[in-house]
C-alpha cells in the first residue's frame, strides 16, 4: 500500500511538473559533456538572464491562467527602456525616478490593453498583437537613437551583486515567492483559477471576472516596464528598436513549458520557475556545445511547439486521474 502510495505521488508530482525530469537529464548530460555547465560565472550568467524572464512571466502567467494572452510585454519591456534611459541619459537623472517612470510607462500600456480587452470586450490575442507593434513604434519614437552611459548607481539594478548573487536575481525570487503565495494561498488567488475555468460560473458565485483580469493586465504592463529598466542598466544602453525583441515569445514559452495551460485554469509560480530555468539553461547549453545561431533559433522555435504539446498532454493526464480518483471514491462510497 505504502509503495502505491508513493508510486502513486511520484507520478502526480511527474504529471504536474513533467518539465522538471528534463531540466535534471539536461543539466546532467551537458555537464558531463563540456565540464563546465556547473561553473559559478555560467550558472550567474543563466540566473541574469532567467531574472528578467520570471519577472514578466509572472504576470503573463496569471493572465494565461485566467484564460487571457498578453503578447505586447516585449515592447512595454522596450518602453519601460527607453523611458529610464531619457532619465538616466549620460548619468545626469535619479535612478529612483527612471524606474518609477518606467513602470508608469509599462502600466500605461497594460491599461490601453486592460481597457479594450476587459472593458470594450475585444479579443486579448489580436489587441495585444497590435499594442506590440504599436508600442515598439512609440518607443523609437521618443527615442530614435539609443541612449547611454548610465551611470553606475543605475547600473547597479543591472550588474550589482547582494553577497555574490545578483541583485535583478534576489529581486525575481521576492516576486516569485509573493506571486506564489498569492496564486496559492489567497481567495483572490483562487479566482484567477475560476476565472480560467468558467467566467460565467465565476460570475455567478460573485468573483469579480473584468476588474480581476484588468489589474492582471496593469500588472503585466508595469512589470514589463520595470524589467526593461533592468535590461537597460545591464546593456547600459537601450536601443528602441532591439530592446526586447521577441521576448513575448520567450515568456510564453517559458510559462508553457511550466505547465501553464494555453486554455486557462491551470498552473503554478513553481512551474513557471522550472520553465524559466529549463529555457535559460537550454539556451546556455547550446552555446556551451557550440551549435551555431541558427540551430539556436530552430531549437527555440521546437520548444515552443515542444512546450504546447507538452501542456496538453499534462492536461489530459491529469484529467484522467482526477476521474480515476473520483471513480474509486464513488465505488468506495457505494
Amino acid at each position: 500500500m505504502t509503495d502505491n502510495r508513493f508510486l502513486r505521488a511520484a507520478v502526480e508530482g511527474v504529471v504536474r511538473t513533467p518539465l522538471l525530469v528534463v531540466l535534471i537529464v539536461l543539466v546532467v548530460g551537458v555537464q558531463l559533456a563540456t565540464d563546465s555547465f556547473f561553473g559559478w560565472q555560467n550558472i550567474r550568467g543563466i540566473l541574469q538572464d532567467s531574472a528578467v524572464i520570471a519577472i514578466v512571466a509572472i504576470p503573463v502567467a496569471m493572465l494565461l491562467i485566467a484564460g487571457y494572452i498578453d503578447l505586447s510585454v516585449g515592447s512595454s519591456l522596450a518602453l519601460g527602456g527607453v523611458v529610464a534611459s531619457l532619465v538616466m541619459d549620460k548619468g545626469a537623472g535619479q535612478p529612483a525616478v527612471a524606474i518609477v517612470l518606467a513602470i508608469v510607462a509599462g502600466a500605461v500600456v497594460g491599461l490601453v490593453n486592460a481597457v479594450i480587452i476587459t472593458v470594450l470586450g475585444l479579443n486579448s490575442f489580436i489587441t495585444t498583437l497590435g499594442t506590440l507593434t504599436a508600442v515598439r513604434g512609440v518607443a523609437q519614437l521618443i527615442s530614435p537613437t539609443p541612449r547611454n552611459n548610465f551611470g553606475d548607481q543605475f547600473g547597479m539594478l543591472g550588474v550589482g551583486t547582494v553577497a555574490g548573487i545578483p541583485l535583478s536575481v534576489w529581486i525575481a525570487a521576492l516576486l516569485l515567492i509573493a506571486a506564489g503565495i498569492f496564486l496559492a494561498l489567497t481567495p483572490t488567488g483562487r479566482h484567477v483559477y475560476a476565472v480560467g475555468v468558467n467566467r460565467q460560473a465565476a460570475y455567478l458565485s460573485g468573483v469579480p471576472v473584468r476588474r480581476l483580469p484588468f489589474a492582471l493586465f496593469v500588472l503585466s504592463g508595469a512589470m514589463s516596464g520595470f524589467a526593461g529598466t533592468i535590461v537597460a542598466a545591464r546593456l547600459n544602453s537601450a536601443p528602441a528598436g532591439q530592446l526586447g525583441a521577441g521576448f513575448e515569445l520567450v515568456v510564453l514559452t517559458a510559462v508553457l513549458l511550466g505547465g501553464v495551460a494555453l486554455t486557462g485554469g491551470e498552473g503554478t509560480i513553481f512551474g513557471v520557475v522550472v520553465g524559466v530555468l529549463f529555457y535559460g539553461a537550454l539556451n546556455n547549453s547550446l552555446v556551451l556545445l557550440g551549435v551555431t545561431t541558427f540551430w539556436q533559433a530552430v531549437a527555440s522555435g521546437l520548444a515552443l511547439v515542444a512546450a504546447i504539446g507538452l501542456s496538453a498532454l499534462t492536461h489530459v493526464v491529469r484529467v484522467r486521474l482526477a476521474t480515476a480518483r473520483a471513480r474509486k471514491l464513488v465505488a468506495l462510497a457505494a
